[in-house]
């Protein structure tokens, strides 16, 4: 449910570690395609950071939507429909 005092920092940690496995797998998955990618090196650094911080900011936006939604419920009424 993240964290008690109100921020997601549990979730965006989840997602930053992510983050770091993929690009792990990924510079090792592109040496193997390294042929099949034109006009691209295999280690491509602006490729990595492009795609890198694509991911974290959809990941954040998930992370914060769901909790600004949740924050405009009033809690006596989310108990009372239940």
């Amino acid at each position: 449910m993240g964290d008690p005092r109100g921020g997601r920092t549990p979730d965006l940690l989840n997602a930053l570690q992510g983050i770091a496995i993929g690009i792990l797998l990924a510079a090792l998955g592109s040496q193997v395609l390294r042929k099949a990618i034109f006009g691209l090196g295999a280690l491509d650094p602006v490729t990595f950071l492009g795609v890198t911080l694509l991911l974290l900011a959809v990941s954040a936006l998930a992370c914060w939507l769901p909790a600004r939604r949740a924050a405009q419920v009033d809690p006596i009424e989310a108990l009372r429909t239940e």
